[in-house]
């Protein structure tokens, strides 16, 4: 995370820059979300993403998208800025979604992965593009894979005992 942080530093993309930083705490959340974060602080299960949570997703990515928009704009020589700010919302809104694990965070990596592709090659980081195409197969392989869990109602057993 940090060498992709300093590649997009390098080649003006702030905010995912600042995103790879991010990420790092996101994820540590993350796992201890799943793993003790459930209903009765058992492991958390797949479920879909309810009417309410859509919306204030939708709210903070499209505030986050034009306030980051702004920010690069102003303060940055980005010469993507929407792009910029529009892929660091939605990796954020997805996220969250996989730390809470609703089965539709997938699509919004899925969505994410399809704007930085050739977002990346525009800005001469095909190497990087080409590993975003690897991004994108693992999500359709984990978008895959819960939805068979959440169909199943397959709910993962209890959580280990600290040592």
């Amino acid at each position: 995370m940090i060498l992709l942080g300093l590649v997009f530093l390098d080649g003006g993309l702030y905010a995912d820059s600042g995103l790879q930083v991010v990420y790092i705490a996101l994820q540590a959340y993350g796992w201890w979300v799943w793993l003790y974060g459930g209903e009765g602080r058992d492991r958390l299960p797949v479920r879909r993403t309810r009417g309410t949570e859509w919306a204030a997703l939708i709210t903070a990515g499209a505030a986050g998208t034009a306030l980051l928009t702004w920010a690069l704009s102003t303060w940055t020589d980005s010469t993507v800025p929407f792009w910029d700010a529009l892929t660091t919302a939605i990796s954020l809104m997805a996220i969250y979604g996989q730390s809470r694990k609703l089965l539709e965070s997938w699509w919004l990596w899925i969505t994410a992965d399809l704007v930085y592709i050739p977002l990346y090659f525009s800005k001469d980081l095909k190497l990087t593009s080409a590993l975003y195409v690897i991004f994108l197969t693992l999500c359709v392989f984990g978008l895959l894979a819960w939805r068979r869990d959440f169909q199943s109602g397959r709910i993962a057993g209890p959580a280990p005992a600290a040592a």
